[in-house]
């Protein structure tokens, strides 16, 4: 088929641009361009005295860079808490762990009882709920503290927890050392703890690992724990 050249096409040809044809071509003024048959307004350059309102107007609303930006704060609707603590262990002390008295020929020396996992929850509560360690709160400079039983440290971890709002959504602690075996005690600590924190068994979990004889951890010369709770809003 052979291809219509520019000199073959009509008015009735669908190529055909009336405007192109019937008018002519006109120069758009200044003011306005036709674009596809539309009219528009053509920007107009600036005068300096408005280029300098422009600029002053733009200055005054630049950002201070060092104005202290406000940030709302979030609150969730849990909080995370982690505890850790060590004591050495020497002969003639009892190992109370979690509130139970186990059989051995050392335990832990402590201004208190030296109850490594219960001084390591009471630290994952204050933790969690944003308040200073245990130290701080019972400082062993204080000499009402003085072989103290670690569950009255509990009942006021509790008690601080209760006043927030929050309860215990989970708990979990792993005690670290050598010797004894602690599988023969842990459900007896666990259950021991859960009421001494008022909570339900199903949401309280205890590991023990020891450290492979390396360093005062393994060679049966401390006992450490760590432990990690979720706070739930009430």
């Amino acid at each position: 088929m052979a291809m219509a050249t520019c000199t073959q096409l009509s008015s009735s040809s669908p190529l055909f641009h009336p405007q192109i044809t019937k008018k002519p071509f006109l120069i758009p003024s200044p003011a306005t361009i036709s674009v596809h048959g539309f009219s528009t307004l053509r920007p107009k350059s600036l005068s300096l005295s408005h280029r300098s309102s422009v600029s002053a107007s733009a200055a005054s609303s630049t950002v201070d860079v060092n104005e202290p930006v406000k940030k709302s704060v979030r609150t969730l609707p849990f909080r995370v808490g982690h505890g850790f603590d060590l004591h050495r262990l020497e002969p003639g002390y009892p190992l109370i762990i979690g509130g139970i008295d186990i059989p051995h020929d050392r335990g832990c020396e402590a201004h208190s009882d030296g109850d490594v996992l219960l001084h390591c929850v009471v630290d994952a509560i204050l933790g969690a709920l944003g308040l200073p360690d245990i130290g701080q709160i019972f400082p062993d400079s204080d000499p009402k503290w003085k072989g103290a039983a670690s569950s009255v440290f509990i009942k006021e971890a509790v008690r601080l927890m209760d006043e927030a709002g929050c309860e215990i959504g989970n708990l979990d602690a792993t005690l670290i050392l050598q010797r004894p075996k602690i599988s023969p005690h842990k459900e007896t600590i666990r259950s021991n703890l859960s009421k001494l924190l008022g909570a339900d068994p199903s949401v309280v979990n205890l590991k023990a690992k020891t450290h492979e004889k390396v360093d005062s951890l393994g060679e049966n010369r401390s006992i450490a724990a760590h432990t990690v709770i979720l706070l739930m809003k009430k």
